[in-house]
């Protein structure tokens, strides 16, 4: 902001009798920020590493399906056939996570001012979503089997197949978990310093513990291949039940339905942590109470109130807040250090601060009481 505008402001506001708050800042303070890093935005360490174990995984597991597929087909085992198809939707879960993902680099533009982070949050909607709809599908076909009492199973290659999938299935669980599962440490990025608007926009993907952080994406990811890893190990017990006794050629429609409500209930707690996001409520990851409590002891703060907490996606936090001051309080010095607390303590990567000044007479304020 030049110096010149400012200028011909306040003396058009002290024409007109009006009493600027000053709140201990002077000019010289703005001066001495700048509103954006000189430090290049990069995707954080846990996008890459996620597209990275994404994209491997997704060639394993493709590889996979069509083996599985010519191993259901040869031993007519519909449980074979539906460990492929739900392969297929993991498959088809990680295309959709690699796109979210690709998409939520993109930058912000003035219709979409926050970017695309939310992008994870759909792709990972739409892959739990088309498991679910997969499941259906061969639900429907596990019940027409039973009441036609239709079995033609070649025990010995399902049993075969079976045992492929729960070894490819380990082979995927642990590279989604241990590869997705990243240490990172806090780092820093640009911040707008204003007057009395305060904005932050840090690159850092770690909370204040620095504990371990892991992609909405490759989370679902991971949900999908242990309810297939689960489904292999129960088609491999029925495999072994039908292959020492055919009468029990049953057991491969009940394997699916049961492994079927079991990868249904596995997938909940994506949706759940999904809908937190959209529904912009406070993430698991930090404590209103918490937040709150340290931004009242922050020097020259003598209320807090309008505090505001959600996710762009589930490692990016974004906080608003509104700080009543004392009128010797220096304001510019409040914004710093409460932008750098938020960042440095809480991984809060938006951050948008107003200073007020502090009016006693405006305490019975229905609106300025924190949330039970």
């Amino acid at each position: 902001m030049s110096q010149a505008p400012m200028n011909d402001a306040i003396s058009s506001l002290t024409e007109n009798n009006y009493q600027i708050p000053n709140y201990g800042s002077t000019a010289n303070l703005i001066e001495e920020f700048h509103c954006h890093s000189d430090v290049e935005e990069k995707p954080t360490t846990t996008d890459r590493r996620a597209i990275r174990i994404l994209w491997t995984s997704a060639i394993i597991c493709l590889i996979f399906i069509i083996s599985e597929v010519i191993g259901g087909y040869l031993a007519q085992s519909l449980a074979i056939i539906t460990d492929a198809a739900h392969l297929l939707t993991d498959f088809a879960g990680m295309l959709v996570s690699l796109f979210a993902l690709y998409m939520s680099r993109r930058p912000a533009s003035q219709r979409m001012s926050f970017g695309w982070h939310r992008a994870e949050v759909m792709g990972a909607f739409v892959s739990v979503f088309m498991i679910w709809i997969i499941t259906g599908v061969l639900v429907y076909m596990a019940i027409d089997r039973i009441t036609r009492n239709s079995y033609h199973i070649d025990a010995s290659i399902m049993a075969i197949t079976a045992a492929l999938g729960v070894f490819v299935n380990l082979i995927m669980a642990g590279l989604l978990y241990f590869g997705g599962h990243t240490h990172s440490h806090n780092g820093g990025g640009g911040h707008h310093m204003h007057l009395s608007h305060s904005y932050s926009n840090s690159n850092s993907n770690s909370n204040s513990n620095n504990s371990n952080n892991t992609n909405i994406n490759v989370r679902a990811a991971m949900i999908h291949v242990i309810g297939d890893l689960l489904q292999s190990i129960g088609v491999l017990i029925a495999a072994l039940f039908i292959f020492y006794n055919e009468s029990w050629s049953i057991a491969d429609p009940i394997c699916t339905l049961i492994f079927s409500i079991i990868v249904l209930c596995t997938t909940i707690y994506i949706v759940r942590d999904a809908m937190v996001v959209l529904l912009e409520g406070s993430p698991s990851s930090i404590n209103f109470r918490t937040v709150f409590d340290s931004l009242e002891r922050i020097d020259g703060v003598q209320k807090v109130h309008n505090l505001r907490i959600w996710s762009l996606t589930l490692d990016k936090i974004a906080i608003s807040v509104h700080l009543e001051v004392t009128p010797s309080a220096n304001a510019q010095w409040i914004l710093k250090k409460t932008t750098q607390m938020l960042r440095d303590q809480y991984n809060v990567v938006e951050s948008t601060v107003q200073i007020e000044g502090y009016s006693p007479e405006k305490q019975d304020c229905n609106r300025c009481i924190p949330p039970l």
